[in-house]
């Protein structure tokens, strides 16, 4: 490898430091991989660039030896509203429409590469966001309690992950990726909840904080009656990371914010030479981390489960199962054609809506297609478009805040474009 390709993911690793990634399965990306995309994500078991090391590492060993760099543009549309807010006699209340779109377009880079060492033996790198959040309210949802500024939530998660794949017999293999975490977090507008933290000058508006962990994932990949099916299982650990020192009084657990465990099967079929059904069941289990899967429940507030406390209140997200078909066709030598529909469990309850106006992770359903042309035997252009469509959570306030409901709402526009070559 010579020295331009060594530098080409550090360059892509820094540029990415800059940027906020932003996702949709929960906070999860909804598809890793331009290719992948373009099939709503539908990837443990469909092996198509390098970016497989982010979806099922065993898959190095289908891929040959290849480099591929992408970039996708995501345009989210997110807002809330509150109704039928009754705060004391005195004070305003917190009815009205809220746009969270402080930002509305984010770009975020990928590259990947694998290297066949032999006939058995593949070694690849991949740099790639796992996902992320981004709300920005100009007009502060939570003015009507003290609260004064901006509001929003500001979360990226970057993964470095160094991956072997071992062909152990002609038709199966198993790879495995260290996933090296880089996380960074902001949370503006909510300091005048201070009274209701453990550590309440470590709650809101301290700036970027970032914290580091790592974690594994492993992939088993099997071929099947002369390649017309494919079957792939993968698992992602739980990745401990280090607390947000400057958020210590916003999670759970003093600041402590980690990856949650995921894992999933996929089949893909070969029903003709030129077309591939696939399709994918994968597992996020978001309860294990408290700062997202903690409840909010004033009465434990008011019980000493302050916010920061080892029980203090999250998020309150559930696990979510996430169902995804795609389909390939073959419609050129030069060009392949890509579509894909995926669904996904809702990960916020009703009874969470109040304060997820700060993470509007609604979406469960993603409509994709996507092409590839093939410039020569070596190059080829990739592109992919998801719509996911809007979803909304409508959830009653705690009388503590006025009561009245909150109503949470989102969708997304993604756009993608890579390019790979094959050595």
């Amino acid at each position: 490898m010579n020295a331009s390709h060594k530098k080409l993911p550090l360059t892509l690793f820094l540029s990415l430091l800059s940027t906020t990634s932003f996702a949709t399965t929960g906070y999860f990306m909804h598809g890793y991989g331009v290719k992948a995309q373009g099939n709503a994500g539908t990837s443990i078991a469909q092996f198509q660039d390098a970016l497989t090391i982010a979806n099922n590492p065993a898959g190095l060993s289908w891929i040959g030896s290849r480099v591929d760099v992408g970039a996708t543009v995501f345009s989210p549309d997110r807002s809330a509203q509150i109704s039928g807010n009754q705060m004391p006699q005195g004070y305003p209340n917190a009815n009205g429409s809220y746009d969270g779109n402080g930002r509305k377009y984010f770009v975020l880079p990928e590259v990947a590469l694998n290297h066949q060492i032999n006939d058995q033996v593949a070694l690849g790198l991949a740099i790639y966001g796992n996902g992320g959040m981004n709300t920005g309210y100009k007009n502060n949802p939570f003015a009507a309690f003290g609260n004064s500024g901006t509001a929003g939530v500001d979360l990226t998660q970057v993964f470095i992950s160094p991956a072997v794949s071992w062909k152990y017999a002609e038709n199966q293999s198993v790879g495995i990726a260290t996933n090296i975490l880089y996380q960074r977090f902001e949370a503006k507008g909510i300091t005048a909840f201070a009274g209701y933290s453990a550590d309440g000058s470590n709650l809101s508006n301290r700036g970027k904080d970032s914290a580091t962990g790592i974690g594994a994932r492993i992939g088993w990949a099997g071929n099947f009656f002369d390649d017309r099916l494919t079957l792939g299982v993968n698992y992602s650990s739980k990745i401990n990371a280090d607390r947000f020192e400057k958020y210590q009084g916003l999670f759970a657990e003093q600041g402590d914010f980690d990856v949650p465990e995921s894992y999933g099967i996929g089949v893909a079929v070969k029903v003709t030479p030129k077309l591939t059904l696939a399709a994918d069941v994968q597992r996020i289990n978001y309860s294990d981390v408290n700062a997202v899967g903690n409840r909010f429940d004033v009465a434990q507030l008011k019980q000493g489960h302050a916010f920061g406390t080892d029980q203090g209140p999250g998020f309150g997200w559930e696990d979510i199962n996430v169902y995804k078909l795609g389909v390939s066709y073959q419609a050129h030598p030069k060009l392949t054609l890509r579509a894909g529909y995926s669904h996904n469990d809702q990960p916020i309850p009703s009874s969470e809506a109040f304060l997820n106006i700060l993470a509007l992770g609604v979406i469960q359903d993603h409509l994709s297609v996507g092409a590839t042309y093939h410039i020569d035997q070596r190059q080829e252009l990739s592109v992919a478009y998801t719509h996911a469509l809007e979803d909304e959570v409508k959830g009653q306030i705690s009388p503590a805040f006025g009561g009245g409901e909150s109503k949470l709402k989102m969708s997304q526009d993604i756009l993608g474009v890579s390019y790979g070559y094959k050595f």
